[in-house]
């Protein structure tokens, strides 16, 4: 007789469900002001709890159970949906259709004459070191001119005027070759990269752009900078590239750094609607400018994780938030349940009676110091603080990342330090490398940390107000109805003007509060729709449901409920030592009263849900279709498992850039498929929906199992395997 996937009594003696809402508390562990009251020891705990951030409440008193979610990234499946409504897919690697790229590129710069003078001049203005690698870098052209030539990096230069004179050195002298200066291997010295650009994709330096045009945006509709561009780029082709990015267990900033770098293309250049979780395997839009897709379309067979298609050639390029949002495919493993009908129930239910609409964890990181806490000192005005809390030791790091912030706390070496830092902690190493500069100007460091980043810091705080207000009102009034005083939305507002405030970001907004990661992200002005407060007239006409309901983001330009919820505001950030209505320090940007605001649902029911229970045996087996599964029309299966079985080669690319820890895992994956005989079934549920941009899908999960999801750490002790 075959065991039932739900006899498990170990695991439904741990299945006793919590009460409908958890006790609201915000004057006690509810709130983790304590963690940040100046002059006190910070107490922090290694993971952030979702109490500490007002995630209590369910709309539902339906019973929940147990399932893993992301026991393998091919569990968590995002393609994004744009503008219009269509879902993003990778169908095609060709080249776009009508489009004879071999014919439109400018022909590769002549490198045949004899380059020995220049080079000699070089020598004398460079050293004999520079002077071999350029002559290196000059071969590989000639013998290669057709393709991606890796650029070279000319020795450390500390002297601002002489970097000047090797940049015009080479505009003069190599229209084919383009300079840039970057950062230096140990982070302290600048130095200036040379790379070898087709006409169309280099054409002359950038030594003649401002510096400000260096950065994300360098005009007022904020849209990538990318100078390279040529001028005699085809006048019927679309200055950008548009193309479609599949990747595996990566996220957007690291796939299109992994394309930049084998470009010569700065990642800044790419344009994109949205970040997308690193965990997952995810499809999305990203464009270029002024590249043909022949160049793009030729790393395919080098990437590896990462596949490019689907290309087009448009007029703009994409900007943050411009898409509708996500369309997810979310497999929960090991599913455990007092019966099958439980589980049933459950999925029906969250179709029927949606979720709360809660910023996830992911909005204050996973860390120790979750990342309202520097948003409220940046409130505050406390800039040493904050640069602390940023720098300090925290629990749960890396090895390596906490010896680097062990060092500098009792040591103070900005360059020792700057040598241990990752290069990822891209919020650490610009304070450290200000201070450097500007010893003591706390607040001078703090904004040497990209915008992107720096804002994020301020708007989760703006999200842990949100969350506590949202669940004292679904608490006190329920989620049957609307209550006299909540707002919302006029019925008379257009469907534009719902578009809501934090509409750019998505499931991956910081992707570790320890580890915290240039997101790529320019933060939109807030959007302020038009919103009432519900009166007598409202309730005995019924012109309002719970689904209408909103609340506010603290700003300069919104409205707060006319019941309690809003004094909830008032009271949790003067316990904070925040006003929300005067500003205790002339920093705009740190500053809630410069802040717009805006509104954000209450309620979200998944669009387009459906759902479906698996039974499976092997743990290995994908239980979803990838976009690169449907293009094959193979079955399922995992690419790491089938490159390790069936090409040496591949295995041999995937050692090399993956830990031996990651390398051992896969292959103890693969020994395993061969002693998988005796495995009892197992029951997985995959569901398929649809969230607008700035919903969480871990949100709809913790709706349905009735978990909390700060307990990823133990839904992996259930099942260590990894995809």
């Amino acid at each position: 007789m075959r065991a039932s996937p739900f006899q498990n009594p170990p695991l439904l003696a741990a299945l006793l469900l919590k009460p409908f809402f958890f006790p609201f508390r915000p004057s006690s562990s509810s709130s983790s002001s304590s963690l940040s009251l100046p002059g006190k020891t910070l107490a922090m705990a290694k993971t952030l709890d979702e109490s500490h951030v007002g995630i209590s409440c369910y709309v539902s008193s339906l019973p929940g159970f147990r399932g893993v979610l992301k026991q393998r990234y091919a569990d968590f499946i995002v393609n994004e949906v744009d503008g219009d409504g269509k879902i993003v897919r990778l169908t095609t690697v060709d080249l776009p259709p009508n489009v004879d790229d071999d014919k439109e590129e400018e022909k590769s710069p002549s490198i045949d004459k004899d380059y020995s003078s220049e080079i000699e001049s070089f020598r004398s203005l460079c050293g004999d070191a520079d002077a071999e690698a350029l002559k290196e870098l000059l071969g590989r052209i000639s013998s290669s001119p057709e393709s991606d030539v890796l650029p070279i990096i000319l020795s450390p230069d500390s002297d601002k005027s002489h970097r000047a004179d090797v940049h015009n050195f080479f505009k003069k002298n190599f229209n084919f070759l383009v300079t840039d200066t970057v950062e230096g291997s140990d982070g302290n010295e600048r130095c200036i990269r040379v790379r070898f650009s087709l006409k169309e994709a280099g054409g002359g330096s950038r030594r003649g752009k401002k510096r400000k045009n260096t950065g994300h945006s360098d005009s007022n509709d904020g849209r990538p900078f990318d100078s390279r561009g040529s001028d005699s780029w085809p006048e019927h082709l679309g200055k950008f590239l548009r193309f479609h990015l599949y990747k595996e267990n990566k996220d957007t900033q690291e796939a299109l750094g992994v394309i930049g770098k084998m470009l010569g293309i700065q990642q800044r250049s790419f344009g994109f609607a949205g970040t997308k979780d690193k965990r997952s395997i995810s499809t999305q839009r990203a464009t270029i400018f002024k590249l043909h897709a022949n160049r793009l379309a030729a790393l395919n067979s080098r990437l590896f994780g990462i596949k490019v298609g689907d290309f087009s050639y448009v007029r703009e390029g994409l900007v943050l938030g411009q898409l509708f949002g996500n369309r997810f495919t979310i497999t929960l493993r090991g599913v455990v349940a007092d019966s099958e009908e439980t589980v049933k129930t459950a999925a029906d239910g969250l179709g029927k009676n949606g979720f709360i609409n809660y910023y996830g964890l992911q909005r204050f990181g996973s860390g120790s110091v979750p990342t309202h806490l520097v948003g409220a000192a940046l409130l505050r005005g406390e800039w040493k603080d904050a640069v602390y809390l940023i720098l300090d030791p925290r629990e749960g790091e890396r090895a390596d990342v906490r010896e680097a912030r062990e060092f500098y706390k009792e040591h103070g070496n900005i360059d020792a330090t700057l040598r241990k830092l990752p290069r990822h902690l891209v919020a650490e190493r610009a304070v450290l490398q200000c201070l450097k500069k500007c010893p003591g100007n706390y607040l001078q460091a703090l904004k040497a940390i990209p915008r992107t980043l720096r804002m994020m810091y301020v708007h989760s705080y703006q999200s842990y107000l949100w969350n506590h207000a949202v669940s004292m009102r679904v608490q006190k009034y329920g989620v049957s109805q609307v209550a006299l005083g909540d707002l919302v939305y006029c019925k008379d507002s257009s469907p534009v003007d719902m578009v809501k405030v934090d509409s750019s970001e998505t499931e991956d907004d910081l992707n570790d509060g320890s580890l915290l990661e240039e997101s790529g992200e320019e933060i939109p002005d807030e959007k302020v729709q038009f919103v009432k407060t519900v009166d007598s007239e409202d309730l005995q006409k019924g012109t309002y449901t719970f689904e209408d309901v909103v609340l506010p983001l603290p700003g300069s330009r919104i409205i707060y409920p006319g019941n309690e919820v809003a004094n909830l505001y008032h009271e949790m950030a003067t316990k904070d030592g925040i006003s929300l209505i005067e500003s205790a320090h002339g920093v705009k940007e740190f500053s809630i009263t410069s802040m717009k605001g805006g509104y954000r649902r209450v309620f979200q029911r998944p669009i387009d849900y459906r759902w479906e229970l698996r039974t499976y045996t092997d743990d290995n087996i994908s239980l979803a279709e990838t976009d690169l599964d449907i293009m094959s029309k193979s079955t399922p299966s995992d690419l790491t498992r089938k490159e390790l079985l069936t090409n040496g080669d591949s295995a041999k690319k995937l050692a090399s850039q993956k830990s031996k820890g990651e390398i051992d895992m896969e292959l103890s994956k693969v020994d395993s498929i061969s002693n998988s005989d005796a495995l009892l079934p197992k029951m997985a549920l995959k569901m398929e929906f649809t969230l607008p941009a700035s919903c969480y899908a871990t949100m709809a999960i913790r709706e349905l199992q009735k978990s909390t999801t700060s307990q990823v750490a133990f839904h992996k002790t259930l099942n260590p395997c990894t995809g």
